[in-house]
């Protein structure tokens, strides 16, 4: 009769010593437990099944969310306007030709008069700038909405409910392509542009009677001289040296085809095919080898200026150098 009390002695036998590509070929593929990578087929597929059922759970909860909130957007206009947005219901002035990427931080406009390749490089600028207001119709490669732009006046009647200012920048004489923009007459053009706020509509300086005690005092007998007429509904434009030095050196400045952007351009809705008004300025005999600091305003009653805000107004350098 067997002893039941008799513990039967269990010897530990050590796995098979394999060569590490034989290892790797058993990882592979184990015909003994028919395993794949350390998986069987069966753990295979569960694993496979809840990776599937949760990223599908994800991208149907991150779908519904955008879903969401797509509802409380219009495609045409900012849910945030004016006051309410983070740009606020200040607009602020932009310039072109602005230097390349290279130099993101750099305002300076600085070429050689007498190379024409320096000339060229800023002609190119512009040119590039100014092709959106160039297109024409809706004919293939032309710009969406081009056919919405109409030729617009102080005296025009109501725009239809598509209709939108055209901006004829090739009548910007001499501040043309053709002519280079007078680069080579060392005479540059800088184009200036109010930035677009959606809904802002300016209150223009149309009167003598509460004009800014900084305003240029230029500035102030041209508005004497339009004062109750159409086209004194305009957000007007003065640019000058910023220290005396500057002033000394700037010399003559026109501005181009009028002194600023006339109201009839405003507000902005974001209809296709609209194209901010431009001012073509003229700086006709500033002092060649002189580094120049120019700061140019954008003046209505409802635009509010401060020099280190870079409220109202854009600063930037000029150059012109005859070498």
């Amino acid at each position: 009769m067997a002893d039941k009390t008799k513990v039967v002695e269990q010897y530990y036998s050590p796995p098979p010593d394999l060569g590490k590509w034989e290892s790797f070929r058993i990882f592979l593929w184990n015909s003994e437990t028919g395993q794949f990578l350390g998986r069987t087929g069966s753990s295979w597929a569960k694993i496979l099944l809840f990776y599937l059922i949760f990223y599908a759970i994800l991208v149907g909860f991150f779908a519904a969310m955008l879903a969401t909130f797509y509802q409380t957007l219009d495609a045409k206009k900012p849910k945030w306007q004016m006051e309410a947005s983070l740009i606020g219901s200040n607009p602020g002035l932009g310039f072109r030709p602005m230097p390349d990427s290279a130099n993101v931080e750099s305002t300076l406009i600085y070429y050689r008069a007498n190379d024409k390749g320096s000339v060229l490089k800023w002609a190119s600028v512009i040119d590039e700038f100014l092709d959106q207001y160039r297109k024409k119709g809706s004919g293939s490669g032309e710009a969406p909405g081009a056919e919405n732009r109409v030729l617009c006046s102080a005296t025009s009647s109501a725009l239809g409910e598509k209709q939108v200012c055209d901006v004829p920048v090739d009548e910007f004489h001499p501040c043309t392509s053709a002519n280079q923009y007078n680069y080579e007459e060392a005479g540059p053009c800088v184009f200036l542009k109010l930035n677009k706020i959606f809904n802002w509509t300016p209150q223009p300086y149309n009167n003598t009677e509460d004009l800014p005690q900084i305003m240029p005092e230029d500035l102030k007998q041209h508005i004497k001289l339009v004062s109750g007429k159409p086209e004194a509904n305009t957000v007007w434009v003065s640019c000058e040296g910023e220290n005396p030095a500057d002033v000394e050196n700037i010399g003559p400045v026109q501005y181009i085809p009028r002194r600023g952007f006339p109201a009839f351009y405003y507000p902005f809705t974001n209809k296709e095919g609209y194209l901010s008004p431009l001012v073509a300025v003229l700086f006709e005999k500033p002092r060649t080898g002189v580094l120049i600091n120019i700061e140019c305003k954008a003046w209505a009653k409802n635009i509010f200026y401060d020099r280190y805000e870079r409220r109202g107004s854009v600063h930037f350098e000029l150059m012109v150098d005859r070498s």
